[in-house]
């Protein structure tokens, strides 16, 4: 993670097309304004096209959304935006948790199954 991106925004094939800002907060159901607001509290970080117009992915999409939830609850802009960061760092964590126990496991029954 870093501070300009802080969700790191994945940009995989699932996440393109990417939208303009007009069309991400419709989208949305929010204003542009929204948008720029959790951009200002380094939610995401917009893409840039070519001409230099800003683009959301599916990604950042998703994460403006569940950012538009807690605003919508009475959670304060730059709260919300800790929040789903921080939301989105404990789901890596539990990811990579996964994946290592999956490995400890699998290395456990090779080593289990080599012995008789």
């Amino acid at each position: 993670m870093t501070s300009e991106n802080p969700l790191n925004d994945r940009l995989d094939d699932d996440d393109y097309p990417a939208y303009t800002m007009g069309r991400a907060a419709e989208m949305l159901g929010a204003t542009p304004a929204f948008l720029r607001a959790i951009g200002e509290a380094r939610l995401i970080t917009p893409l840039r096209s070519e001409g230099g117009h800003r683009r959301y992915s599916r990604y950042q999409l998703r994460i403006a959304a569940r950012a538009r939830e807690l605003v919508d609850k009475g959670t304060p802009i730059e709260a919300a935006c800790r929040i789903v960061i921080l939301e989105d760092q404990l789901e890596e964590a539990q990811r990579i948790n996964a994946e290592y126990r999956r490995a400890v496991g699998e290395s456990a029954g090779r080593a289990g199954s080599g012995s008789a």
